[in-house]
């Protein structure tokens, strides 16, 4: 009921955004293709260390088989391409495990809107943009009876499994935070000394108290104004610059959301591997990856947001949902820690395009 609409609107709404006004065009264009390439090395990175510690390995979760595994073992990469344009729209709607070819046409349709002349391009986007914020209300309805359910479901397994259930969780945590931790020091670090020439301990400085706001409230969204202080005031960018990235990372750039999501939906399937129930071959993994990055264009600024979108890639993928529930157990600290990965992303894309604008920055490299 939510999965389908939630994510098409918010796909939609993301991507109009990004060629509204035609001299922000080629900013655009650069704060897009920054933003999508962190996250594809936050979603590979994740890719290789959760298929190198393989927390979900022999688990006892005590998840539920399924009756219905959308498995395509015969299926190559280069078929999952071929299978994301949807011959019947109205079909792929209806079909939970069609996801990748509702986020094609989301794309599509953004892109095409980027492309219709005023006013019917505000109008459109508007129009989508108030959809996804509807959807955003009733997932942060059901989100609230949400921790109901994870309470039921850790009873249920603990009294089936025993404590030993949350020795693969601390494992699946570790693998997480070490994504994280990797992505966050070592990546974007690197991009900021060797792209945006800046000094990466003066600009963790400039940014201190955003990340601090990111942290303490798990919204990128809510963590905003603060972000754009610190670029403004504290790092030197001009407000052309920041008005303009920021709150468009804030929308699509969520590189510790992709990671999350990533490693999240390979711990579940290594644990249905485990059971023989499920396999996750090359083709298997490179969906997840490519969902993964699409699936977090469309992640909103907000607390849990990455957990709902998991559930994207677990319907394409046919696995059980009652797999991220479990996950929400663990969730909120490894949610407090990816928003403030992705706001640290989002102030490093906004220094590199200040760099590629010609801005001299106040935590230039020395």
């Amino acid at each position: 009921m939510l999965i389908v609409p939630l994510v098409l609107t918010s796909i939609i709404a993301g991507v109009a955004g990004v060629g509204k006004g035609s001299d922000l065009r080629r900013m655009g264009l650069r704060t897009f293709v920054y933003y999508v390439s962190t996250s594809l090395l936050a979603i590979l990175l994740a890719q290789f260390l959760v298929n190198v510690i393989q927390p979900g390995k022999g688990a006892e979760l005590g998840l539920p088989p399924s009756d219905a595994f959308a498995q395509k073992q015969s299926e190559n990469f280069f078929d999952v391409l071929l299978r994301m344009v949807p011959e019947n729209l109205f079909s792929s709607l209806s079909s939970n495990g069609a996801m990748l070819q509702i986020i094609f046409f989301g794309l599509i349709f953004g892109i095409a809107i980027t492309r219709t002349p005023e006013p019917h391009q505000g109008r459109i986007h508007s129009f989508f943009d108030s959809a996804f914020e509807v959807m955003m209300r009733l997932a942060d309805m059901l989100m609230k009876l949400i921790p109901y359910g994870v309470f039921c479901l850790l009873v249920r397994t603990v009294s089936e499994t025993g404590f030993g259930l949350f020795v693969p969780l601390g494992w699946y945590c570790i693998t997480i935070l070490a994504a994280l931790g990797l992505h966050s020091l070592i990546t974007l670090p690197l991009i900021l000394t060797f792209i945006a020439k800046v000094s990466p301990l003066n600009w963790a400085k400039a940014m201190g108290p955003a990340l601090l706001t990111a942290f303490s409230t798990s919204s990128s969204s809510m963590t905003l104004p603060v972000s754009l202080e610190c670029v403004e005031k504290r790092g030197g960018v001009s407000n052309k610059t920041s008005s303009f990235v920021l709150p468009l990372g804030a929308t699509i750039n969520m590189d510790g959301t992709a990671l999350y999501e990533c490693a999240g939906v390979i711990f579940l399937a290594q644990y249905y591997m485990s059971t023989g129930d499920f396999t996750l071959s090359f083709s298997g993994q490179a969906q997840v990856v490519l969902l993964a990055l699409l699936a977090s264009i469309g992640s909103a600024g907000i607390p849990s947001a990455g957990l709902v979108m998991m559930l994207t890639i677990l319907s394409a993928l046919g696995l059980p949902l009652e797999g991220a529930a479990l996950l929400l157990a663990v969730d909120r600290p490894l949610d407090m820690l990816r928003t403030v990965t992705n706001v640290w992303s989002d102030s490093v894309g906004c220094a590199v395009l200040a760099k590629t604008e010609g801005e001299v920055l106040e935590a230039q490299l020395r």
